[in-house]
C-alpha cells in the first residue's frame, strides 16, 4: 500500500514553508507523494481568499512544477462551496482504495482538529502529520500543547519537525500590500505570476 501526504489550504499565496513542510513529511513518515490540494472556502477561517480560486491553483502549480513527487489536485476548488477534509478524504479514498492517506496541517492547527467536521470518523481513516512551525513572531511551537488534544486524536497524530520559517500567507499579503518585497519567501515561478497578475496589491 502506497503512503501519501495531503496538504490542503486556501494557499493565499503559497510559500517556501508550505514546500518545506511538505519535504520534510515526506522524509520523516516514508511518503511516496505529497499532493496540494487548495481549497475553495476553509471552514474555521472568517476572512475569503485574497486571490481568485483559478489563480491560487496556478500559484501552486507553478511552485511545485519542479519536484518529481509533487501533485497538485483541484477536487475541492471544482467540488466549491466550503471545502470538508472528511468529503475530500472520502472522494479520495473511492478512487484510490490501495493508499494510506497522511493529512499534513502545522502543529498551530492540531488544536482545531476537534472542530473539524466529522473529526472522529476522519481520524478513523486517516493519520495527521503535525509539522512544527513558528508563531507569527518566530517562536517555535510549544510540544506541551499535544496533551491539551484528546487522547482519542493524540494517537492519530504524528509530530515532524521542520526548521522555524516564520513566515505565513498572512505575512506575504501584508507585505505585498506595504509594496514589500516577498522575493525568497515564494517560490520564484509563484513569485514572477503574483507580480504579474498584480495579486494582493490592495491587501495591508
Amino acid at each position: 500500500m502506497r503512503k501519501i501526504g495531503l496538504m490542503g489550504g486556501t494557499f493565499d499565496p503559497i510559500h517556501i514553508g508550505h514546500l518545506v513542510a511538505a519535504e520534510r513529511s515526506m522524509e520523516a513518515c516514508g511518503l511516496e507523494e505529497v499532493w496540494f490540494i487548495p481549497n475553495a472556502g476553509p471552514p474555521l477561517k472568517d476572512r475569503a481568499p485574497g486571490a481568485a480560486p483559478e489563480e491560487r491553483q496556478r500559484m501552486v502549480e507553478l511552485a511545485v512544477q519542479e519536484h518529481p513527487a509533487f501533485r497538485v489536485l483541484d477536487l475541492e476548488l471544482r467540488r466549491g462551496g466550503v471545502s470538508y477534509t472528511y468529503d475530500t478524504i472520502e472522494d479520495l479514498q473511492r478512487l484510490n482504495s490501495e493508499t494510506e492517506f497522511h493529512w499534513i496541517i502545522g502543529t498551530d492547527r492540531i488544536l482545531d482538529l476537534p472542530r473539524w467536521h466529522r473529526i472522529d470518523e476522519l481520524a478513523a481513516r486517516i493519520r495527521f502529520i503535525g509539522v512544527d512551525r513558528p508563531d507569527e513572531v518566530g517562536r517555535p511551537s510549544d510540544p506541551g500543547e499535544m496533551p491539551a488534544l484528546p487522547e482519542r486524536l493524540q494517537e492519530r497524530v504524528i509530530r515532524v519537525p521542520i526548521p522555524q520559517l516564520a513566515i505565513s500567507s498572512t505575512t506575504i499579503r501584508t507585505r505585498i500590500g506595504a509594496g514589500l518585497s516577498v522575493r525568497y519567501l515564494v517560490p520564484d515561478a509563484a513569485h514572477r505570476y503574483l507580480i504579474e497578475k498584480e495579486l494582493y496589491r490592495l491587501d495591508g
